[in-house]
């Protein structure tokens, strides 16, 4: 495997709750690799006439409670590893908010920084051509991640109504509006995230007095800024990939987003000095971690002063790190509840799309909210029923819940 395997160490996280999730040998066997894997090639004609191949990927990790489901992202760093590791957490990040849905994840390995419209167009198209065999809205629902987005759905779901030659807005979340999508969608990971923490200061008494660091000012992250801001809390710190910026009285969100969109940067803001150091060492009560995963590793863990930490990301501590800051005491909200918003309204999405009736922004609050609070409360009851952290409780939980499911079917 990789170094820094996303699988291995999502691997790590399965073999640690085995005995307390009760896992029969055969299940554990089953449980440790994906049903079905794919490589595709993708021949894109680019605009200066020459053909390019690029490669994408597919896993559909397990169906035992519905269909597949998970995102697709085009990154430069897509490899077999990641998307394997990422299509495993999502079959637990469905079982944790209790929906019936299974786990998949896709991607294509590109910067889409560097293609066109019409050459960023044919590449979805074609990577939906690939896979289009395996997907449908009773078999695997691909979702937008990293660097897609409502527009690329729409390419890729048209590209597969033509294959099937019907209308099958369910078989991708995270469309338009125009065509099927659900309100709250765009920044529903995000929302799903506010839910949860606010949950947990409510439980460990920290108030809106705490100071908060978000790494990562992509979709996620900035969202959640947006919200948190919104509802009294002070973001201090912020970052993206090229550096971060702190104001310890609190960064003015609107305006911090109209610097990163007018110059591409969080970095270079009037409304606060940048950060000389780390943004995962800066002095901080909250961290939110909305970057990509592996951000905090065994090498760093111990520099890490903030007192809770909320998983927007996707395995963004390594087990490693995640031994040590228990150890400290730092309480972690683990990914497969944290970011667990996105496909709760993804999953809202699809019951829209079969009933062809559509609910308010109002309305899929509501049920994101309910969905979340108490996936919040089941993975609390499983600590402390267990004596264990927030992330283990998780993983009991969803494990738990899948195998119960597969045994129901054996």
């Amino acid at each position: 495997m990789e170094k820094n395997s996303a699988f291995q160490n999502a691997l790590d996280q399965l073999v640690s709750v085995k005995e307390q999730a009760g896992l029969e040998d055969d299940i554990y066997e089953q449980l440790k690799k994906p049903k079905r894997f794919m490589e595709v090639s993708i021949p894109v004609r680019m605009d200066d006439g020459r053909m390019k191949v690029f490669t994408g990927y597919r896993s559909q990790f397990n169906d035992a409670r519905g269909p597949y489901k998970g995102g697709i992202r085009f990154h430069e760093r897509v490899s077999e590893d990641e998307v394997k590791a990422l299509s495993m957490w999502m079959t637990w990040k469905t079982a944790v908010i209790d929906i019936p849905l299974g786990g998949g994840k896709g991607g294509v390995i590109v910067n889409p920084k560097e293609l066109s419209a019409g050459e960023l167009e044919r590449l979805s198209r074609g990577y939906i051509r690939a896979i289009a065999p395996f997907i449908g809205e009773r078999v695997d629902i691909p979702a937008p991640d990293v660097y897609t987005d409502p527009r690329i759905m729409a390419w890729m779901l048209d590209e597969y109504e033509q294959i099937v030659g019907h209308k099958a807005p369910g078989v991708i979340t995270g469309k338009p509006l125009s065509i099927g999508g659900s309100k709250a969608r765009g920044y529903s990971t995000a929302q799903g995230g506010f839910y949860v923490l606010e949950e947990l200061l409510n439980k460990i008494g920290l108030g809106k007095e705490a100071r908060i660091s978000i790494q990562g000012f992509g979709n996620a992250g900035a969202n959640m800024a947006e919200i948190m801001a919104k509802n009294g809390y002070k973001i201090t710190a912020a970052s993206d990939t090229k550096g971060g910026v702190s104001d310890p009285g609190g960064l003015d969100i609107k305006k911090l987003e109209e610097h990163k969109k007018a110059t591409g940067s969080v970095i270079g803001f009037a409304g606060g000095e940048n950060l000389k150091g780390d943004i995962l060492e800066a002095e901080t009560d909250i961290l939110i971690l909305a970057a990509l995963e592996n951000a905090i590793t065994k090498e760093n863990a111990e520099n890490v002063k903030a007192k809770v930490i909320l998983e927007l990301a996707n395995g963004p501590v390594s087990p490693e790190a995640d031994e040590i800051l228990n150890e400290k005491g730092t309480v972690i909200v683990p990914d497969i509840l944290a970011n667990a918003g996105g496909v709760g309204v993804s999953y809202l999405e699809q019951v829209q799309n079969a009933y062809m009736y559509y609910w308010s922004e109002v309305e899929v609050l509501a049920k994101l909210k309910e969905m979340m609070i108490k996936g919040f409360n089941d993975v609390w009851n499983a600590k402390e029923a267990n004596k264990t952290s927030m992330r283990n409780g998780a993983y009991i939980l969803a494990v738990t819940r899948v195998a119960q499911a597969m045994r129901d079917r054996s």
